[in-house]
């Protein structure tokens, strides 16, 4: 039997002094074993020393074996833990097994075998997790890093492209009639799509960055501050708003805005440039228990074989007006956060219907 080069740290509780001698005489070759006759003195040990596997007796006077993996699973959750047991205790072996308390139970009197295999593959399912753990926060880190590199140079490449977009106004108002404003069109029209993408990634990563805040929304007033932000780019359409709010609501508001301002952003921009009453309807109900909310447009529509496609990464259902593919992730992602659904109903040539379910949040106590 193969153990590495350290040694395995082993914790014995048993209120019996006979049982606690004996297996430190037969085990202490193999490990660090660390005894103790209470539960209190367990705790102790548990507090000073990495213990890699406790072995516990299940009956003991004030605490059972079950009962004392239980209060330790959440202040020491690595320890792999094994329960010496009678056959008239298997009831509640059984349901320590099925909750998570154990790892193995060994019958008493223990064959000596028999429990060194037990600690031998304790020991390398403790070393398994701890490996995965370490790998698990190795990625974590690796992510955050990669997160707030993407938000920096992000946010550090707006500055120039304004800066371009500036000097471009200003070559077309000194060369009015210069047969160079079609490059500079051209250029334009670049950089304000690179700068929307830029936007939309700043915008994804406070998305999954910031904290939930639960506060109090105004629907009328949220559909209204959209409106703003999107009805410059077609003021032909018509906004058809209507809310019923007889109770308060309370959400993430941040990633509500930029849930609404996604989608309400793409009923405009995907409007058919040929339909003569260009409409954006928009209502929301909500009760005690959520918010029901609806963003319907009379726009180019989508395909039905992209539908169940549409929200992921840098899917684009058409090439209308360049879109970036990344705002219906950007909606899935905070919706997901906030505890939200969405479907999506759309014919081809005739619009597209986007229903929301968001939870209401209960007031704080």
């Amino acid at each position: 039997m193969h153990f590495p080069d350290s040694r395995v740290r082993v914790l014995y509780i048993d209120d019996e002094a006979n049982n606690l001698l004996a297996f430190q005489a037969g085990f202490r070759r193999f490990y660090d074993i660390y005894t103790a006759e209470t539960v209190t003195d367990g705790m102790n040990i548990l507090n000073e020393q990495d213990i890699q596997v406790i072995i516990a007796d299940q009956r003991m006077p004030r605490t059972t074996g079950v009962e004392f993996f239980n209060i330790i699973r959440k202040a020491h959750p690595d320890p792999v833990r094994i329960l010496l047991t009678g056959y008239t205790d298997l009831d509640a072996v059984i349901d320590a097994i099925n909750k998570g308390e154990i790892f193995r139970f060994i019958k008493k009197p223990w064959d000596e075998q028999e429990l060194k295999m037990a600690i031998q593959n304790g020991y390398e399912l403790y070393l398994t997790r701890k490996q995965l753990n370490d790998k698990v926060a190795e990625l974590e880190k690796a992510n955050d890093e990669l997160n707030r590199f993407v938000y920096s140079t992000s946010h550090d490449l707006r500055s120039p492209l304004a800066n371009i977009i500036g000097i471009l106004n200003l070559a077309n108002m000194q060369l009015p009639e210069s047969a160079e404003n079609e490059y500079f069109a051209m250029i334009e029209s670049c950089v304000n799509k690179m700068d929307a993408f830029i936007h939309k990634t700043i915008e994804y990563y406070k998305g999954i960055r910031l904290d939930d805040i639960h506060e109090t929304v105004d629907f009328m007033k949220m559909f209204s501050d959209s409106i703003e932000l999107c009805n410059m780019q077609n003021p032909l359409i018509v906004f058809d708003v209507h809310v019923e709010q007889p109770v308060p609501f309370r959400c993430d508001a941040f990633r509500l805005s930029v849930i609404l301002n996604n989608l309400i952003s793409n009923a405009v921009k995907y409007q058919r440039t040929e339909e003569p009453n260009p409409i954006v309807r928009l209502s929301a109900v909500v009760t005690e228990k959520k918010a029901t909310i609806y963003i319907e447009d009379n726009g180019v529509g989508i395909i039905e074989e992209h539908l169940n496609k549409i929200f992921q990464i840098f899917f684009r259902s058409t090439d209308f007006k360049n879109g970036l593919g990344i705002g219906l992730y950007i909606v899935k992602e905070a919706l997901t956060r906030i505890g939200g659904e969405i479907s999506v109903a759309s014919e081809y040539g005739k619009g597209t219907s986007f229903t929301l379910t968001i939870p209401n949040q209960p007031q704080p106590a």
